[in-house]
Parts: structure tokens; sequence; C-alpha cells
């Protein structure tokens, strides 16, 4: 099997470095040349992954459009705003191509999740869209640590034919049809895992973040199914699962992004010492937009964005459930 990894960063190479042990031919596109060039040199990704050599079926490449028609399946491991140029790049002819993404986020100036991108770029050449999502962080699945993760298509067909491409005796993927439902919850999780990580730069506890967590859950679940997402869905690997994860882990960017602004630091220099992306940061533009254009319920995500983009006080990410209407829970 070929597959076209086109994102050198942590997950992408941790991608590679899982399919690579299956003898799959890896072609793997990082679009900086510098790093693409230490890639090369050192068969190693010193800035994302460190300690994890890339066997010799892993190439890397310098232009994805010499291998995009030529492999089974391209493997989209590029933060959200990035993935239409790369898009509209593409040289893409063959017919029904399978793209599987693993980006979860919002396009800001559209509104529009992946899938619908795809949709739009490229609909009249493959229907073959997949999205793999849920409670995977690149280190652990580079570590062969246990997972569990989704692979999601309209084409059950081809779901279930990533789903035996990428199964290995560490990682365990499942199937689903609700795309969207997936996309929003593995977009706005991490908006929601920017609050807990505020929550723990304030030291407020374990009670507080487990208070926002399930809350802003609950937003999660009003915003997906407004889309046409199920409930069902965001119970599932790619809400709650990912949730769980993202708002914990030591190795969450987004959680990472907000616990230093509960330390009292600014949005701009954490995101410019920062070398990986924190997806909820921009998702979080695109959500405020989408919630105000719909008039939708969502007091946790409305007072983040004002955090993030209004110089609101970090202290009112836990005010806004304290001091709302005293009500039933449902």
């Amino acid at each position: 099997m070929k597959i076209l990894v086109i994102g050198g960063g942590s997950f992408g190479t941790s991608l590679s470095v899982v399919l690579s042990k299956k003898n799959y031919n890896i072609y793997l596109y990082e679009h900086n040349k510098e790093y693409r060039e230490d890639l090369r040199k050192y068969r190693e990704n010193k800035v994302f992954l460190k300690g994890f050599k890339l066997d010799e079926n892993i190439n890397i490449i310098d232009d994805y459009n010499d291998y995009v028609n030529d492999v089974d399946i391209v493997l989209l491991t590029t933060p959200t705003q990035f993935v239409r140029s790369i898009l509209e790049n593409m040289k893409l002819t063959k017919k029904d191509q399978i793209i599987v993404n693993v980006a979860k986020g919002i396009e800001i100036k559209t509104l529009k999740t992946i899938s619908q991108i795809v949709d739009e770029l490229l609909g009249d050449i493959t229907k073959n869209y997949v999205l793999l999502t849920g409670p995977t962080h690149a280190e652990e699945i580079a570590l062969n640590k246990p997972s569990a993760i989704l692979a999601v298509s309209n084409n059950e067909k081809v779901a279930k034919f990533v789903q035996e491409s990428f199964s290995t005796e560490f990682l365990r993927i499942y199937t689903g049809t609700d795309i969207l439902g997936s996309e929003y919850s593995g977009a706005l999780k991490n908006c929601i895992a920017i609050s807990a990580g505020i929550c723990d730069g304030l030291e407020y506890g374990d009670n507080t973040k487990a208070a926002l967590m399930t809350r802003g859950f609950n937003e999660m679940v009003i915003i997906g199914e407004f889309f046409g997402g199920s409930k069902e869905t965001f119970s599932g690997l790619s809400g709650l699962g990912d949730l769980i994860v993202t708002c914990t882990s030591k190795h969450s960017r987004n959680r990472y992004v907000g616990e230093k602004l509960g330390r009292g630091y600014k949005l701009d220099e954490i995101t410019s010492s920062m070398k990986m992306v924190s997806e909820g940061v921009s998702t979080i533009k695109a959500l405020k937009k989408i919630i105000d254009d719909n008039n939708l319920r969502a007091p946790i995500f409305t007072e983040l964005y004002n955090i993030l983009y209004n110089n609101q006080s970090v202290n009112t990410v836990t005010k806004i459930l304290m001091s709302r209407d005293l009500k039933s829970e449902f």
C-alpha cells in the first residue's frame, strides 16, 4: 500500500511511523523547507516528535503533486486553516481517491468544516472523504500506547477500508457515518480545553474543571445537534472521549494555551512561543460567528471568545457558570 501524508507535524510524523511498521510505502510532505530537509537529513522529527527514527520506507518528498494520483490514500495532517490552500493546489485527477483528514477545526473565513471544503473543491473527483478522529495524542500513538480512534465517512465501505488499513495491535479503529457530528465535536472540544486549561492556570481545582467540562460538553451537543449531528456521536470517542483527553493531558496544546492564560500570559505571547498550532484559538473565532448568526445558547464558548479577543479577565471563565440564573440541569 502507498500512503501520501501531507503535513510533517507531530501527528503526521506519528502516523507515518506507525503505518511504516505495516510495510506500507509512506510519502511524507512537509511544506516548511527547513523542517523538510531536517527530516531527510536526520531521519527524525527533531522539532515535533523527538526520539522516533523514520524507517527506510518513509520517503521525504518535495512536492505532493508528484504522488497524489499514484497512492492508495491521501492523508491530510495539517491544521484546519491550511487545508483549503493545499486542496486548491492539489492536482488530483484520480477518480474516487480516498482523502483521510485528521485536523479538527472550522475554517474562519467560510465557517465550513473540512468535509465541506473537500466537497466544495474536490466534489467532482471524489466522495471518499474519511475523518480520523478521537482521543489520540501523537506522542502516545508513536509509543504504541493502546489507543482507540474513529474512521468516519458517508461511504461505509471506505471507512471499513481505512479501519483495516490503519488498525494495529495498539491502535483500535471504529467506524462511523456521522461526519458533521464528529467534525463539530472534534473542533468544539478544543475550545473547551482552553477553558479547562485556564482553570488549571488559576488553580481552581478538580471540582471547577469537572463542572466546566460537563457544561461545556452540553454546549457542544447543542451546537452539534443544530447542524444535524447526532447526540450519540458526542457521547462517543470523537466527542466525550476526545474532550476528556484534550482537557486533561499534558500533551494538549489547547489546554496548555489556557493554562498559560490563567497564569497571566497574553495570547500573543503564548502562541508566538509555540511551534505547534492550537486549533481552538482559531476555531473559537469561527464558532463565535456561528453562535451569533444562529442565536445559539453557548455562554462558555462566548466567554472564552471574550477572554481571547476582547481582553476579558480570565476569571470570568467560571463566573459565567456561577452567576447564571438557578435552574434545572436539563
